[in-house]
């Protein structure tokens, strides 16, 4: 059983510690998927602004025997303060590095860049905590605007929600998409959302005038097959181009053309993992037309092409209890 780790430090996000252990025991498929623990630095209690203390069974030992180690966020303390890390935690998390996937959610990315793990590659965290988060790590490519990056062996999510949303995204990278939406189904919860942070960073409210246009993404949803451009996209929205592009950014936090792109990807990667199709057929269901643009796509998304990813999540489980997802690293 493919073994989980949680490090729960001072001053710790509630909901981010209790997010690795809900959603992933509720990943199962014959049997539970996952085993949680967690653990302190020294194994002793510690405390959240929420007005109580957790006590853990283990303390940083247990990361050397985890498969995968989290660190939730927190809401202070000298990684956000001072960009430090308590030297144990910083050399257990190096050393896990080596041997592990490491995750952080929301604030813990500041765990991790302060233990120099994020150095010259791409993170996620809290849009509120951005400008902080680079004045501390020039060095990490941060992006503010996603709800979580997959850098192979080190994933960061955004904030609180967001890192259901890496779970999941994790489980479906080991597993594949029945696994996942099944575990999200468990969660009640969507197993793949839409868009980036950008649609929830505070701004002004837009203008009242106009409409939504969810309508129009479930028509795109449901027409993915089709040649969709901006003008079709726009007239079924009943507005002009310019203000629909603008809603829809507003709504979503990507543009028209990306979140379409996107969606697209995602249906394919279904096909992929669920279906014998051949590849051309379902680029042309995916709205890729042809089986070389589908390749284009894939592997700019997930960094193989198609019936690589195929082979990836539609083979039998290791004896560790997990396909081989190094492929997509």
């Amino acid at each position: 059983m493919h073994r989980v780790a949680v490090l729960v430090l001072e001053d710790f996000a509630t909901l981010d510690l209790g997010v690795p252990g809900q959603v992933f025991w509720a990943a199962e498929d014959g049997g539970p998927l996952y085993e949680v623990v967690t653990c302190t630095p020294d194994g002793g209690p510690v405390r959240t602004r929420a007005g109580y203390s957790v006590v853990p069974d283990h303390d940083l030992g247990v990361l050397a025997t985890a498969d995968t180690v989290v660190v939730p966020g927190i809401h202070g303390g000298p990684p956000i303060e001072d960009g430090t890390l308590d030297p144990r935690v910083r050399d257990a998390l190096r050393e896990a590095a080596g041997r592990s996937r490491l995750i952080s959610i929301c604030t813990g990315a500041f765990v991790l860049a302060a233990a120099g793990l994020l150095d010259g590659r791409p993170a996620a965290t809290h849009w509120r905590n951005a400008d902080r988060f680079r004045s501390l790590f020039p060095r990490v490519r941060l992006d503010p605007e996603v709800l979580f990056i997959d850098d192979g062996d080190l994933l960061t999510s955004a904030g609180v929600a967001a890192g259901i949303d890496l779970c999941l995204h994790v489980i479906r990278r080991d597993h594949g998409s029945e696994v996942a939406n099944r575990t999200a189904r468990r969660c009640v919860t969507p197993p793949f959302r839409e868009g980036g942070q950008a649609q929830y960073i505070e701004r002004p409210v837009p203008d009242p005038a106009g409409t939504t246009t969810a309508p129009t993404r479930a028509w795109m949803l449901e027409n993915l097959h089709e040649p969709l451009d901006l003008a079709a996209l726009a007239a079924h929205a009943r507005m002009s181009i310019r203000t629909f592009t603008r809603r829809f950014r507003e709504e979503t936090g990507l543009s028209p053309a990306r979140w379409l792109t996107r969606q697209r990807v995602e249906h394919a990667r279904h096909l992929l993992e669920t279906t014998d199709l051949p590849v051309d057929l379902i680029a042309r269901k995916a709205g890729f037309g042809t089986g070389v643009s589908l390749r284009q796509h894939l592997h700019a998304a997930v960094g193989v092409p198609p019936l690589a990813y195929r082979q990836t999540f539609r083979s039998p489980l290791t004896e560790a209890g997990r396909p081989g997802a190094a492929a997509l690293r």
